[in-house]
């Protein structure tokens, strides 16, 4: 099986035109032209398994559309998308910020899935969806380091009562480093996918490993890469692997 985790930034792409006329202004404009670059590189890696980080679910920037459910209906797949942000956030009250997402999508059949949320920090949503053979979790972490590390407590209670093959992946900011996350796969006993270290941020020139596909001992990783792609400031993580049944 692939999976690919990306994220892809609302859409809104990078470059000189990103903050012209102001600093950041790309966040404002529509996204449909450099999405549509993101899609065909999606279906060119063909996943069974989608991770999108910072995926607009509808505002006007993405012509009221969601962009997780038009990704998916080019692949051919199912879809759980909702806002990053907690029910009583004030940024899910907000226009355009309570369109901004994350989502799953996936051409397995989806058992169910469910939505959890962090005490700490603005970005707050899990996904977490049972597959018929996995289990997969994603998260996008603060950028506060304190947060976080609440945060990854929280996300073991949630992953240590999983039994089977499980992924957790996502954006984690670890800003201070990938040494952030030992005592959290220490304790949960996953393993990062991506064992060279390989960094995926700023696309244009990666020096930073933020993005991570972590896995349980029960799944072997046949390929890892990171596709040199720019239409985000991340770039995208795509791995391979097989499930070891009993």
């Amino acid at each position: 099986m692939r999976f690919l985790l990306y994220n892809i930034r609302y859409g809104a792409g990078i470059g000189p035109s990103f903050h012209l006329p102001i600093p950041y202004a790309g966040y404002l404009k529509r996204s449909s032209e450099n999405l549509t670059q993101i899609i065909s590189f999606i279906e060119s890696i063909q996943p069974d398994i989608v991770g999108l980080i910072e995926v607009d679910s509808g505002s006007y920037r993405a012509g009221n559309e969601c962009q997780a459910e038009i990704i998916a209906r080019h692949l051919g797949h199912f879809c759980v998308v909702e806002s990053k942000y907690g029910t009583g956030s004030f940024a899910k009250r907000m226009p355009i910020l309570k369109k901004q997402s994350n989502g799953i999508l996936t051409n397995q059949e989806i058992i169910k899935h469910k939505f959890h949320y962090f005490r700490d920090g603005v970005k707050k949503l899990i996904i977490e969806v049972h597959l018929t053979t996995l289990t997969v979790f994603l998260v996008h972490l603060s950028l506060t380091y304190r947060k976080r590390q609440y945060q990854l407590e929280r996300l073991f209670r949630l992953v240590k009562d999983i039994d089977g093959p499980m992924i957790v992946a996502g954006d984690f900011n670890v800003l201070w480093g990938d040494r952030e996350l030992d005592l959290f796969l220490a304790a949960s006993g996953l393993c990062s996918a991506n064992n060279k270290g390989q960094p995926s941020h700023p696309s244009n020139a990666p020096r930073r490993q933020l993005d991570f596909i972590l896995h349980s001992k029960d799944i072997s990783i046949t390929n890892f890469t990171i596709p040199d792609v720019k239409f985000s400031d991340h770039a995208p993580l795509v791995c391979d692997f097989t499930i070891n049944t009993p």
